[in-house]
């Protein structure tokens, strides 16, 4: 018999994701990252888009996504 904690373990956890925190609202193991598709583990995601509501892998892949939406300071559209 399965408790209600068991099962989430390799689950994709579904996030909200919010300024300088996140809030789960699907329990699971991780998250993927929205530029590499590499699996997070929920406990070690730093990197995310509030904007975009979106995770990433490390500073790298968020440096990447902010480029690509254009969202840098003096960067063209």
């Amino acid at each position: 018999m399965m408790n209600r904690f068991e099962g989430s373990a390799s689950r994709e956890a579904k996030i909200r994701y919010l300024d300088g925190d996140f809030q789960i609202v699907l329990a699971g193991s991780h998250v993927i990252c929205a530029m590499t598709g590499k699996t997070i583990p929920v406990d070690e995601l730093r990197y995310w888009s509030v904007a975009r509501q979106e995770a990433y892998v490390d500073a790298e892949a968020s440096l990447e996504a902010e480029k690509r939406a254009g969202a840098l300071p003096n960067q063209r559209r």
